[in-house]
């Protein structure tokens, strides 16, 4: 599902309002936006407000999320169905720790670092 000339035309609009900085977030936001409405699309098998003979469910509202990349965090909506559950592949679920602070965790297991060195290393900084 691709945005129509009336959607692009704000979007535009929109990303010359914001600031320098701002407007990869913003984009990028928009971009997953459109990539999970597109799965959505293609889990539910119409569009929202299409009538076909395909569609296996219902959308019935969204759920916010917040997405914390490195443009900056993304506040996306899930859509929510009617009977079974959807979930982006873009997404992981019950994610909580970032991934490069699970990686240290790990790395210092693997070479013995004490919980005592790092308290003492907490410390000095």
């Amino acid at each position: 599902m691709a945005l129509d000339q009336s959607a692009l035309l704000t979007l535009l609009g929109d990303l010359k309002l914001t600031d320098v900085t701002d407007r990869i977030r913003v984009a990028t936001e928009a971009l997953y936006q459109e990539l999970i409405d597109a799965e959505a699309t293609a889990f539910i098998g119409a569009a929202p407000f299409e009538r076909s003979g395909d569609r296996t469910t219902h959308r019935n509202g969204t759920r916010p999320r917040t997405l914390s990349t490195m443009a900056g965090d993304l506040d996306l909506k899930i859509p929510k169905l009617r009977a079974g559950s959807f979930f982006p592949a873009l997404l992981e679920r019950r994610r909580r720790v970032d991934q490069a602070l699970f990686a240290v965790v790990m790395e210092a297991y693997v070479h013995g670092v004490s919980t005592r060195k790092v308290d003492d290393l907490v410390k000095a900084l």
